[in-house]
């Protein structure tokens, strides 16, 4: 089949790789090139850099939906669109008479928005998955096509299980395609009595509150790593800000200890409103992410000393 890929980010690259090696990739849209850096240096989207090794048209337009972009695109009269996590709203008119599909980050209409995989994490769910759908008016509310499902494990990162979603939406993209070539598509409505929301996130969410369990604490932290990341501190050390990276609920009861406070130093123990958390891996500022055995040796923490959540972040 001959495609259009329309993304930005890392999200819809394993797909778009797929792609190239199946079909017939006849353009690329994308996002325009950002600064990034200390110099300030305009850099591709992921999408983007890949594509440049295509040898196929890409636009990077500012505004997808203006007729000459429209228009340029159009014109490749591809077999289908697919686009994935790509930035921009597809207007009506770009999209009149073209077969177009999306492939989004939950089980639709669960956590339709921009932050799905953070959002089914932070709220505990024991699974998620990929859907696919058609593009609609409003956002995420297209007729399904086909959805695939995966456990959350406790001890993943939004970060990973970010990168698994994105090799699994592979097979899923593939199978709409086939069912597509051979006329044999099918799409189910959504139950929009059903439908959840995960707005966008900023880096004012990366705070955690351990007057809450340990359990909401975990799914703090790991629901917000590797970003916008969870931030905490120490009360003797305040100019001194850590990310949490990865932690473990324990059922460690701590009689007469005020949340947040480190219970067993040797082993990153912190109480919580209940039960207790154990920290894995931690980040102090200008350093990498670490083992909480290799920061104790640098850092001496104390048992007793108390740690800061919420407010390290105000």
């Amino acid at each position: 089949m001959k495609i259009v890929f329309l993304g930005s980010g890392e999200f819809g690259l394993p797909t778009l790789q797929a792609l190239a090696r199946e079909h017939t990739v006849v353009g690329v849209v994308t996002q325009p090139d950002r600064p990034a850096g200390r110099g300030g240096q305009l850099k591709p989207t992921p999408i983007g850099e890949f594509a440049s090794t295509l040898g196929v048209p890409i636009w990077k337009p500012e505004k997808i939906n203006t007729p000459d972009v429209a228009g340029a695109i159009r014109s490749l009269n591809a077999d289908a669109w697919v686009v994935i996590a790509f930035g921009q709203k597809l207007g009506k008119a770009l999209l009149d008479g073209v077969f177009s599909i999306n492939l989004h980050a939950s089980r639709l209409p669960r956590w339709r928005g921009a932050a799905p995989i953070n959002a089914a994490i932070l709220a505990g769910d024991a699974a998620t998955g990929n859907s696919i759908i058609t593009l609609a008016e409003r956002m995420d509310a297209g007729l399904v096509l086909a959805q695939d499902k995966r456990p959350i494990e406790p001890q993943q990162t939004a970060g990973e299980l970010h990168d698994l979603l994105a090799v699994d939406g592979v097979a899923l993209v593939r199978r709409v395609l086939e069912q597509r070539s051979h006329g044999e598509e099918h799409s189910e409505p959504q139950d929009e009595s059903l439908v959840t929301v995960a707005p966008k996130l900023s880096k004012s969410d990366g705070w955690v509150d351990f007057t809450a369990s340990a359990e909401a604490c975990r799914r703090r932290v790991h629901g917000l790593t590797p970003w916008p990341g969870v931030t905490v501190m120490r009360e003797a050390k305040p100019d001194h800000p850590i990310k949490l990276g990865r932690v473990e609920v324990l059922d460690t009861h701590h009689q007469q200890q005020d949340v947040g406070t480190l219970i067993d130093a040797d082993r990153g123990v912190i109480a919580s409103g209940q039960g207790s958390l154990r920290v894995i891996e931690l980040q102090p500022a200008g350093k990498r992410m670490m083992a909480w055995d290799e920061f104790a040796r640098g850092n001496r923490p104390e048992r007793g000393e108390r740690w800061i959540g919420r407010a390290a972040c105000n």
